[in-house]
């Protein structure tokens, strides 16, 4: 892959910064769906280049598992580890509300402490929660790229996404926090496996399919519909169907435009998705 075709993908993730700081500094009331946009794109993109990373791993001449998934834990730690424990200490020292849960954030389970809690508490280190999520990926998803036969890849792929689609029946029937439905692994993991299977389809020469690229447009209109239709106190029963299409509708549309930007953008869009504030974020 070109380094034209990774700088838009880094535009891509800046795009992902820039809406989920709107949300939390300055959407009204503090918070937006367009914060929740932005956390789903940085999956799928983190989906795809993990996954894109790991089979250019397993593609070398001198390829052998175990050197490449140390070499793999080890690099994510380099790069992770000193400024996220760095975080953690300044806030052990600066929030008292913060430290009984630094535990579970050193552990890299925020998403679970916050769905235990049911509650936000500490503000101050909410946003560790998608992290929690990627650092839960990143533990699992290599030992299955690496060590699962080529063949399986893209149907384990699709398994991954197809459970994730089917947690979200589970809960018109549970009486759990809802905090949990959205920050368990689970609830992201469609989002993560529809990057991870775009990797798995490219690097055996194919791309997204083509209903796909044709629909996305439509999906997407659907999403603003239904992100913009309040259920209120007296439609209840479509506040799960809801909450289970805003989730669901953006994927094809954000995974369309992630295999668009890995390809390479031409023309206006091309220098678009190249500009410097994007990739500085």
């Amino acid at each position: 892959m070109t380094n034209a075709r990774d700088i838009q993908l880094d535009a891509l993730r800046g795009v992902a910064v820039m809406l989920v700081l709107y949300s939390h500094f300055l959407a009204p009331g503090g918070s937006s769906f367009v914060g929740h946009l932005g956390v789903r794109l940085f999956f799928v993109l983190s989906g795809f280049l993990i996954t894109r990373l790991l089979l250019d791993a397993r593609d070398t001449s001198a390829f052998a598992s175990g050197p490449a998934l140390r070499s793999f834990y080890a690099r994510r730690m380099l790069r992770i580890f000193p400024p996220y424990f760095a975080v953690l200490a300044l806030a052990w020292l600066a929030s008292e509300q913060s430290r009984p849960s630094l535990a579970w954030h050193a552990l890299y389970l925020s998403n679970f402490w916050y769905a235990r809690q049911n509650d936000w508490t500490p503000w101050l280190l909410c946003h560790f929660w998608s992290l929690s999520i990627e650092e839960q990926f990143y533990l699992a998803w290599p030992l299955i790229v690496l060590l699962a036969p080529r063949r399986r890849i893209e149907a384990i792929a699709i398994g991954v996404i197809a459970f994730s689609l089917a947690y979200r029946f589970y809960w018109p029937i549970a009486a759990n926090p809802a905090l949990a439905r959205d920050l368990l692994p689970p609830a992201s993991m469609d989002a993560l496996g529809c990057g991870a299977l775009l990797a798995v389809r490219r690097a055996r020469g194919a791309d997204a399919p083509q209903w796909m690229r044709l629909c996305w447009p439509a999906l997407a209109v659907a999403f603003l519909f239904v992100v913009h239709s309040d259920p209120g106190t007296a439609n209840s029963a479509w506040e799960w169907p809801r909450w289970a299409l805003v989730q669901v509708l953006p994927l094809v549309p954000m995974l369309a435009i992630v295999a668009a930007c890995s390809n390479g953008l031409r023309g206006t869009m091309g220098r678009v998705a190249e500009l410097p504030p994007l990739l500085w974020l």
